[in-house]
Parts: structure tokens; sequence; C-alpha cells
């Protein structure tokens, strides 16, 4: 057993969210708790405690760091040079990319469900959601319905949600993205 860390400025608030990701994902948020979390770091739960209040408030810094993530993806997209047809394809493709390439976040972010901790996923949840209904629809040949938009995002989620566990990265489903996406841009522009 190694020794435990005596200080929490020697755990990093990147490094126990790391951690705990893969817990929540692997057991469910119900199964585990910062003590949990603390033995899988080697250090006392009190170097947890420094960084985050409890478990729901962990949980929620993991989401919302996820999200960020993806927003930024989202952003770099948006801010890019090319046109908007050009645009609108490669919002779709690397929502499924971060899905396919981040699968355990994605799964955090869009899939796991507690009641306890939903209010606050759902705030970095709708944010994300609203740029990016607010970028399809820019970005669309015509005026584009609500659910439309929402549709256009089912899509994707399916799409990530049916692939997630049966490949390892975005590049294996690539092809199957690809064709998908396609398919979703001529229903928006159709």
């Amino acid at each position: 057993m190694s020794p435990r860390k005596t200080t929490s400025q020697e755990l990093t608030r990147e490094i126990i969210l790391e951690k705990a990701r893969t817990q929540f994902v692997e057991k469910g948020f119900q199964q585990i708790s910062m003590r949990s979390i603390a033995k899988q770091l080697g250090c006392s739960h009190g170097a947890i405690y420094y960084h985050f209040k409890n478990q729901a408030e962990l949980f929620y810094a993991i989401v919302e760091d996820d999200f960020s993530k993806l927003n930024n993806r989202l952003e770099e997209t948006i801010q890019g040079s090319e046109d908007a047809s050009t645009k609108l394809y490669n919002i779709l493709i690397r929502f499924i990319e971060f899905g396919l390439n981040h699968q355990s976040q994605y799964e955090i972010m869009f899939m796991v469900r507690n009641t306890e901790v939903d209010s606050l996923s759902q705030v970095a949840a709708n944010h994300s959601y609203q740029m990016f209904a607010q970028t399809v629809q820019s970005l669309s040949k015509k005026k584009l319905e609500i659910i439309d938009v929402w549709s256009a995002f089912l899509a994707l989620h399916g799409f990530v949600s049916h692939y997630r566990g049966y490949v390892g990265n975005f590049e294996e489903a690539k092809l199957a993205a690809k064709s998908h996406v396609n398919f979703i841009i001529k229903g928006l522009n159709g």
C-alpha cells in the first residue's frame, strides 16, 4: 500500500476530478463516497474536502468541466473561417467526435441520472444546449423550428449512445458518423 498524501496541496483539483469521474462511471453516483475516492487516491478524505464541500459539488464540477470542454470545441468551430454549411457540418461531426473520444465524460454529461445532482448538471447541460441550438439555427439555410434543432440533437445523441462502448474512439465510426451528419443536415436544410 502506498503512503497517504499528507497535505491537500499535493492533491490537485484535476487529479481528484479524473479519479472521481472514473469511479462515478464505473459504479454510479450513489455507490461512490468521498472516502472511496480518497482511498483510490491514497489520501485522507479531508484532502478532498479541501477542494470540494461534498459529493454533489464534486460531481457538478466534473459535469461543468466536461461541458466546458465540449463548448470550447464548438466555439472553436464557430470562430473558424469556413462558410456556414461547412461550420454546420463541423459542429455536428465534432459533437459526435467528442462523444466517442470522451466516452466516460459523455456518459456523465448526458446519461447519468440522479435526483441529487440532476438540477446541478442541468444548468451546465442547458447552457451547452442553448449554445448548440443557437449555432445550428444561425448556420442553417432555413429558419428552423425548435423541434427541428431538438431532433438534430437527439439524432446526434442517439448515434453517440449507440456506438459508445462498441468503438474505442471516433476514428472507428468516422464513416458512419459522416453519413449520419449528412443525413441530419439534409433534414435541417431540406
